[in-house]
């Protein structure tokens, strides 16, 4: 299992990864994706930092874990590959942008399109079993994640968090929110979309704030 990461995220992330929580999950996952199927494929796992490097980052999306189905895990969260039907949440994205900004659905699943605009698709476990949702968790990469948002918070300027779904809301104690700006709603999932996460505005919000500090609008 070969992985790699962007050695701007290899610079600020070289404590992590020196510290023993984070070998363990390093010789946890090996022996996984050795000895059962694992999503996404090894050389996806930090595919949002691959594609998205440190000092690029403007909006940071916070999910949960990576699909745990064949085919559409690629390493950025709500993200699928070219090709493999839209989850629900995903589809739930796309109207509340259409509804927002007006722009339509996208024939494509796949958001690298976002990641190298500078949009940071990170789960908060970053591998998971197939067919097991959840597998993953509490063998080290909660913290490995939490260090990522804690580390962006501190390291740079006006950058858009957007909190989805109460999971993603406990991560806001990592974040200044007087650097940052914070959008909080309910989760895209079809069990709570429609409390609160269609009309949250988050992608106008959030290119309005980055218009404000002079940086790029994303093209969602």
């Amino acid at each position: 299992m070969q992985v790699k990461i962007h050695p701007s995220w290899q610079t600020q992330l070289q404590g992590e990864f020196d510290k023993p929580y984070f070998q363990q999950l390093v010789a946890f996952v090996r022996h996984e994706y050795a000895t059962t199927t694992v999503y996404p494929p090894g050389r996806l796992i930090f595919n949002a930092f691959n594609l998205c490097p440190f000092e690029q980052v403007k909006v940071v999306i916070i999910g949960q874990d990576p699909y745990h189905e064949p085919n559409q895990a690629q390493g950025l969260c709500f993200s699928v590959n070219d090709g493999i039907q839209f989850p629900p949440s995903l589809v739930n994205i796309f109207k509340e942008i259409q509804s927002d900004i007006g722009t339509p659905p996208p024939t494509s699943g796949d958001l690298t399109r976002w990641a190298k605009q500078g949009v940071l698709l990170l789960n908060a476990t970053l591998t998971v079993r197939e067919h097991l949702a959840g597998s993953h968790q509490r063998h080290g990469w909660e913290e490995f994640t939490d260090a990522v948002i804690h580390i962006l918070s501190a390291g740079c300027d006006g950058l858009v968090f957007m909190l989805w779904g109460s999971y993603a809301q406990g991560k806001s104690y990592l974040i200044d929110s007087q650097r940052h700006l914070i959008l909080r709603s309910a989760h895209p999932s079809p069990l709570s979309a429609h409390r609160g996460f269609f009309g949250n505005h988050h992608f106008s919000q959030a290119n309005a704030y980055l218009r404000s500090l002079g940086k790029e609008e994303i093209q969602w």
